[in-house]
Formats: C-alpha cells, sequence, structure tokens
C-alpha cells in the first residue's frame, strides 16, 4: 500500500491509494497546513481548476500554468498576489509528482518572480503608531490597537485569545500564543497593559474570549482590519493600514532600540530560512516587548 507522510503533519500518516479525486488529492495537500493558509490555498486551486475548466490534474501541461500565469496579469491582479497564486499551484503539483499521484509535475518549469519587496513600505513611524492608538475614542478597540503593536502577534493569534492564555507576572503578565505550525511563544505584557486588560476581564471564565465582540463572541479577523482602517484614516494616515502593520512595527521599533534580533524573532514566531526559530522558555526573562514606547 502506498503512503505518504505529509512533511507539516508528521503525527499522521495519509493513505494516497484513499484519493480517488482531484478534490480528495487537493485535501491530502492541504493536510497539516494551518486554517488560514488552507482557506487561501483552497481558494486559490478552486480559481485554478476554473480556469483550466476543471480537467483532471493528470491531464494538465505546462501551457495551462503559464496561461493562468498569464491570465492574472491581464486582470490586473497585483504581482503579490500572482505570486501566491502561482505559488499554490506549483506546490500542489510538485506534491502530486512527489508522492505518486501525478507522474510529471507540470508546474516545475514556471518560475516565480522574485516576491515584490515593499515592507518598507508598510513600516509606521513610532509617531504614526502613537497617533493612530490614541486617535481611537473606543476603549475596547484601543486596547486591540495596543496588544497588537506591544505584543507583535498576528491578527488571527490576537482573535483566538481566551482568559486561560494571559497569566500574571510580577510586574505586568504574560501571554500564551499558540502560532503557526502549532508553535507555542509566550510574550511579555507590561505592567499597564496587563492592568488594563484585566479590568475588562469582569466575569468572565477562564475560556472566554479575551477581546469579546459585545456579545461575547471572538472577534472576526475582518472586523479587526475595519478597525485598524478606521483608526489610520481617523489619525490621518494615507496608507491602507492592515492589523499587520503593528506587527511590522513591533519589529522595526524593538530592534531600533536595541532588542536582540534573536528575541524578536523568537517573540514574534518567526522562522529563518533553514530551521525554525527558536522560542522564548515558558518563563522568559527578556521579551521585545519591553522595549517599545509606553502605549
Amino acid at each position: 500500500m502506498l503512503t505518504y507522510r505529509h512533511k507539516k503533519a508528521a503525527q499522521s500518516t495519509v493513505k494516497l491509494t484513499d484519493c480517488s479525486t482531484d478534490e480528495q488529492f487537493i485535501d491530502l495537500w492541504l493536510g497539516g497546513k494551518t486554517g488560514n493558509t488552507i482557506a487561501a490555498y483552497r481558494q486559490d486551486i478552486a480559481q485554478f481548476k476554473t480556469f483550466v475548466e476543471n480537467r483532471p490534474l493528470t491531464h494538465l501541461t505546462i501551457d495551462d500554468v503559464a496561461g493562468f500565469a498569464s491570465a492574472l496579469e491581464q486582470q490586473g491582479y497585483a504581482p503579490s498576489s500572482i505570486h501566491r497564486r502561482l505559488y499554490a499551484v506549483k506546490s500542489l503539483l510538485s506534491f502530486g509528482q512527489a508522492c505518486g499521484y501525478l507522474m510529471d509535475n507540470v508546474g516545475g518549469l514556471i518560475e516565480l518572480a522574485p516576491e515584490p519587496k515593499k515592507l518598507s513600505e508598510r513600516i509606521l513611524t513610532e509617531e504614526e503608531v502613537l497617533l493612530l492608538i490614541h486617535s481611537e475614542p473606543n476603549p475596547r478597540y484601543k486596547l486591540m490597537l495596543r496588544f497588537l503593536y506591544s505584543t507583535g502577534c498576528r491578527l488571527s493569534e490576537m482573535c483566538n485569545l481566551k482568559w486561560k492564555d494571559l497569566k500574571k507576572r510580577i510586574p505586568g503578565g504574560q501571554v500564551d500564543i499558540l502560532g503557526k505550525g502549532s508553535k507555542l511563544r509566550h510574550i511579555l505584557i507590561s505592567e499597564q497593559l496587563w492592568k488594563d486588560l484585566q479590568s475588562t476581564r469582569k466575569k468572565a471564565g477562564s475560556t472566554m474570549p479575551a477581546f469579546p465582540t459585545k456579545s461575547g463572541r471572538h472577534y472576526a479577523p475582518s472586523n479587526v482590519v475595519r478597525i485598524v482602517r478606521a483608526a489610520a484614516l481617523r489619525a490621518g494616515l494615507e496608507q491602507k493600514v492592515s492589523p499587520h502593520w503593528l506587527r511590522h512595527a513591533h519589529a522595526s521599533h524593538s530592534l531600533d532600540r536595541g532588542a536582540p534580533l534573536h528575541l524578536v524573532q523568537a517573540t514574534l514566531g518567526h522562522s529563518s530560512i533553514s530551521t525554525t526559530e527558536r522560542y522564548l522558555h515558558a518563563r522568559p526573562d527578556d521579551s521585545s516587548s519591553r522595549y517599545l514606547p509606553k502605549t
């Protein structure tokens, strides 16, 4: 029996013989990826399948992949969007050949253009971040902005937080975040931010959302995106600011203020080119969050 162990799901062995359709094989390929990645890749592959008129993966040619790339360009997609969609298609086809589902990898000869490097354009100054935060009149929204900047966490990570993920420290507190690849990292929280967070808890139990909506549910990431964009407009920022910009700002500002590179990487859960970056100890003595200005 032919099986294939997914490199991102080392705890489970998937059976290629269970895949009698492309849809089942796509599910196999997506196994082990994170929720947001699964949703994005599934949408990208669905778009590709529509372009090739839903022909089986075994019947595709290099011209189909090249044609898809050209069609995206003609439709006015941004280079970064084209890059992501082609990366998903190439990854699926490469996986298909590697485990024997496909005889050939027809996407192997399609080279991806270098992903545009626009990070510098998405880094706000310290003054801009503080203006964005303090221009927000809603206390609940302002607390979320402060948390995103102070911890450098991803939007989805903040939205999924429960009170049990927050722990008291002297001084301040600590947040335990389960990030990409089910990697746990621990980030220190300033004394003031900790007090402000605790003041909103009231009688919420340990399994309740740390940042609840008025109905007591977790915020949808799309709602927080709108909150951040509204705050940016209110602050007079012309850029189309997203929550991830606060993560970029955390990294940039803490490094500018002398935080060690490895500490910033661990705090944010970044990976190096060759290996997964180290994470902070469960009881850290330091965190890049301590190098930021008070919010």
